[in-house]
């Protein structure tokens, strides 16, 4: 078994998702988006099974520091943003094969790990 994390290492929820998987000795492959960020395509797979708006942190610092409150997106528009703007990003976001989580979701990581 192998997941695939995307966050950033200053992220408490990123930093979470590694040691949940670490204590469990699953390997992991983790994307630092400060360092290399996702593409629109990477994005727009999580895009699709939880839609635009729950990859968008609107309560990140990044989020307000750009303005984007009162911003109407279209869901292409906000996947060009995500990718440029990875501090925008919900984290971690969370791949193992065709599964998927944003954000914490603990419960879910302990159904694929059958711990």
């Amino acid at each position: 078994m192998e997941v695939q994390i995307f966050g950033v290492r200053k992220s408490a929820g990123t930093r979470k998702a590694l040691r949940f998987f670490a204590e469990r000795r699953v390997k992991t492959h983790f994307v630092d988006l400060q360092v290399r960020a996702a593409s629109v395509g990477e994005l727009r797979r999580f895009a699709q099974k939880f839609g635009i708006e729950a990859l968008v942190d609107r309560d990140s610092r990044r989020f307000s520091d750009l303005g984007l409150g009162a911003a109407r997106l279209g869901d292409d528009r906000w996947l060009d943003k995500l990718a440029q703007e990875p501090m925008l990003l919900r984290m971690p976001l969370v791949r193992w094969q065709q599964r998927l989580t944003v954000g914490d979701a603990e419960t879910a990581w302990q159904e694929w790990t059958g711990r």
